[in-house]
C-alpha cells in the first residue's frame, strides 16, 4: 500500500528509520529556533513590538526539536548525522530564500524589507509544516508513542500559520502589497521544487533502510513528482494567499511548555 498512513506507520516500526525521520526533523526545527531567535534579536526599531512574536516562534521551533530528540531518547536512540541532501531549512537558504545566515550572524539591524522576506518565507514553509502535521495528525493523533507529540505540534504549526498570515495582512495594509505577493509567490516556487528534492532524498533512504523493492521505490517517486506537477502548475497559489485568521495575535503569549518530553 502506499497510502500515508501505512507509510508512516511502515518507518514508525522501524528503529533506523524513525531514527533518520527524528533527525531529520529535529535538525529542521532547531535551526528554524536559531534563525527565529536572531531575527527577534535584529528587528528594527520600528518594529520592536513585533520581537516577542518572533522569539515565541523561534521558542516553539527550538521545542520541536526537542521534542524529536526525547521521541528517540525513548527508544534508546541518538540523532544521526543529517545527509545534506535532505537538509529543506539549508537547501531552502542556498535557494536564496529567506534571510541569509550571514546576514543574520551579523548584528546590524534589519530592515523592514528583511521583515517581510522573514515573514514571507515562514508564511510559505509554515503552510507546508502545518499541513504535513494535519496528515500527521488525521491519523496518528491518539497513538501512544507520537500521538501527544504530533498534537502538540500540530497546535504550534497552525499558530505560526496564523501569525504570519495577520502580520503580512498589516505590512499589506501599510503599503508594501506588491513586495509582499512578488516575494511569496518567489518563495513558494522555490519552496515547492525544494519539498520535492528533499521528498525524493528522504524516501531513498527509507527504501534502503527499509529493504523496499525498486518498483516500491519508483511508485514513491512519482507519486512525489506528481504532487510536484500540480504544485508547479496551481497548488503553488494556496502558499500565496493571505487571510486574516479567526484566533488572533496567535503568537501574543508565552510558548506552550513540553515538560512531557524533557
Amino acid at each position: 500500500m502506499l497510502s500515508a498512513k501505512s507509510l508512516f506507520q511502515e518507518i514508525l516500526d522501524n528503529d533506523e528509520s524513525f531514527r533518520l525521520f527524528c533527525s531529520v526533523a529535529a535538525s529542521g526545527e532547531s535551526q528554524g529556533g536559531w534563525e527565529n531567535g536572531r531575527i527577534a534579536a535584529l528587528v528594527p526599531p520600528g518594529e520592536r513590538a513585533l520581537a516577542p512574536k518572533i522569539a515565541r516562534h523561534g521558542a516553539d521551533e527550538d521545542k520541536h526539536g526537542r521534542i524529536f530528540t526525547a521521541l528517540m531518547k525513548k527508544r534508546g536512540l541518538t540523532p544521526v548525522a543529517v545527509p545534506p541532501d535532505t537538509d529543506y531549512t539549508k537547501l531552502l537558504e542556498r535557494h536564496g530564500i529567506g534571510l541569509a545566515h550571514d546576514k543574520l550572524r551579523r548584528d546590524e539591524p534589519l530592515t523592514e524589507r528583511d521583515v517581510i522576506v522573514y515573514l514571507a518565507h515562514s508564511r510559505v514553509t509554515e503552510q507546508r509544516a502545518a499541513e504535513q502535521m494535519d496528515l500527521l495528525l488525521r491519523h496518528f493523533a491518539d497513538h501512544p508513542e507520537v500521538g501527544r507529540a504530533v498534537r502538540m505540534i500540530c497546535a504550534d504549526e497552525d499558530n505560526h500559520l496564523a501569525y504570519t498570515h495577520e502580520e503580512l495582512l498589516r505590512f499589506a495594509a501599510a503599503g508594501h502589497g506588491r513586495l509582499i505577493q512578488r516575494t511569496l509567490r518567489a518563495c513558494a516556487l522555490a519552496e515547492i521544487r525544494v519539498h520535492r528534492d528533499v521528498s525524493l532524498a528522504v524516501m531513498a533512504r527509507m527504501g534502503r533502510i527499509l529493504g523496499w523493492s525498486r518498483t516500491r521505490y519508483a511508485l514513491l517517486a512519482a507519486c512525489i513528482h506528481a504532487v510536484y506537477a500540480y504544485e508547479r502548475l496551481a497548488g503553488w497559489r494556496r502558499m500565496v494567499t493571505l487571510r486574516m485568521p479567526e484566533r488572533r495575535d496567535p503568537l501574543g503569549g508565552p510558548a506552550a511548555p513540553a515538560h512531557e518530553f524533557a
